[in-house]
């Protein structure tokens, strides 16, 4: 029975030995199965001399089962044909629903899912707002779409009421109407939601309107500390990020704002070199690797997800006992200009420095990780700027100084900007054209 802070108190504060002992449970059921039914890992363990028979522990699983990434997914798409990427491991007439990524790094991902009150990634999110504060009664604003599937489902079981309406891109005078109108407890943002908000916030009073929220989730890509103390001390409205526990499902923050809660009985996440197979030492920078538990359908084992992380296992002062990560970037996104390093971080800071460009809307552009000139693509807001040829030296000269390299500039409105993003949810930082 939920409490005041969990809703699942038992799973959420279960011991680290009991969760090992259920992960390990759990994978050693998953293995044969996978063997036997899905394509992609049959052939690719027989080209490592694995067989399920070989693992029967946790410790087999680490060592012996191979990690893998989407080019693998991909290149097995591509000479088969099969849209599943050989990991369907039911027939496809056994599906409930088929969902895709947000494509931002590459052609969308697809995800089989088998569920009858709630999707799974759905479902596991049921903590996560519980802890926000959501409770029966409450209501929601949710845009009626189906990215990663509908969220109405979790909603509904948790006994909130939606109200449907569209939150989209370039909506937000319409929404905050909503807001006010219907004083919803929750509601969803993206990065660009957020910078609109910041457009209007001289029209409305978004303090008075946001009034009524226990609580908003962002994710889609990092908060900038500016925008999060905006949003915060501002807006009124507490902010809970999440992000993606590599295509697994989500990893929230908790009250504590303090890592994002990876939820242990539905993965099992490992953090490794990410030029290798070898764990990094808890707390160090590593990629994200992860095995689902919970994907009845079509589970990704020791799939190498390309995001840089720090883990750690240590109890959170909320009270959970799953571990947390800490988001550091994607391993292919340093660019290295003429021997140099240079980091989104550090671009980041600069162009939120001038007043025209603090939505903080800027890519880099390149061919491939090693270039010789750095090229920067940055969105501004035209109401607020009167010389573009000024703001362009002010931005060459503040990303000069941050990053040690002079930057080939292009300016854009960022309405221009928004126009060329393919993902649905993202904007991409690094592009190659």
């Amino acid at each position: 029975m939920p409490d005041d802070r969990y809703l699942e108190p038992a799973v959420e504060t279960m011991s680290r030995t009991a969760l090992r002992e259920l992960q390990e449970r759990r994978i050693l059921d998953l293995v044969p199965s996978a063997y036997e039914n899905s394509p992609f890992y049959r052939e690719l363990w027989d080209s490592h001399g694995v067989h399920p028979r070989d693992i029967s522990s946790l410790d087999d699983f680490r060592e012996r089962i191979p990690s893998f990434g989407k080019d693998a997914l991909r290149d097995y798409r591509a000479r088969t044909g099969d849209p599943f990427g050989g990991l369907l491991r039911v027939r496809p007439s056994e599906l409930t629903s088929i969902t895709s990524s947000s494509g931002t790094t590459g052609d969308p991902e697809f995800f089989a899912e088998i569920w009858d009150g709630a999707p799974p990634l759905v479902t596991a999110q049921l903590r996560d707002l519980w802890e926000l504060g959501l409770r029966p009664g409450d209501r929601v604003l949710s845009p009626p779409g189906t990215f990663r599937n509908l969220m109405d489902y979790g909603y509904h079981a948790l006994g909130a009421v939606v109200i449907s309406t569209n939150t989209w891109f370039g909506r937000m005078r319409e929404t905050l109407e909503a807001v006010r109108r219907y004083r919803p407890a929750y509601m969803q943002f993206m990065y660009p939601q957020l910078v609109e908000l910041e457009h209007l916030e001289n029209e409305y009073d978004l303090k008075e309107i946001f009034a009524s929220l226990k609580g908003a989730a962002c994710a889609g890509q990092p908060i900038s500390p500016r925008m999060r103390e905006k949003v915060q001390n501002e807006w009124g409205v507490e902010l809970y990020e999440y992000s993606s526990a590599a295509d697994t499902g989500t990893a929230w923050e908790c009250r504590e704002h303090n890592g994002f809660h990876l939820w242990e009985d539905t993965v099992f996440a490992e953090c490794l070199d990410p030029s290798g197979d070898e764990p990094v030492e808890e707390g160090e920078i590593g990629e994200l690797v992860a095995t689902d538990l919970d994907n009845r359908a079509a589970p990704l084992i020791r799939f190498r997800s390309e995001d840089l992380v720090r883990m750690t296992s240590e109890k959170c002062g909320c009270g959970r006992t799953h571990g947390r990560m800490w988001v550091s970037g994607r391993s292919g996104d340093e660019t290295v200009v003429d021997g140099r390093p240079v980091v989104l971080r550090d671009v980041w800071q600069a162009v939120e420095a001038e007043p025209e460009t603090v939505g903080g809307f800027f890519q880099i552009v390149r061919p491939a990780r090693e270039v010789d000139r750095l090229r920067v693509r940055v969105g501004y807001d035209p109401s607020l700027s009167g010389d573009t040829a000024d703001l362009a030296d002010r931005l060459r000269a503040g990303i000069a100084k941050r990053t040690g390299v002079e930057p080939d500039l292009e300016l854009h409105t960022e309405e221009e900007l928004m126009r060329t993003v393919r993902s649905v949810a993202k904007f991409p930082r690094v592009v190659k054209q």
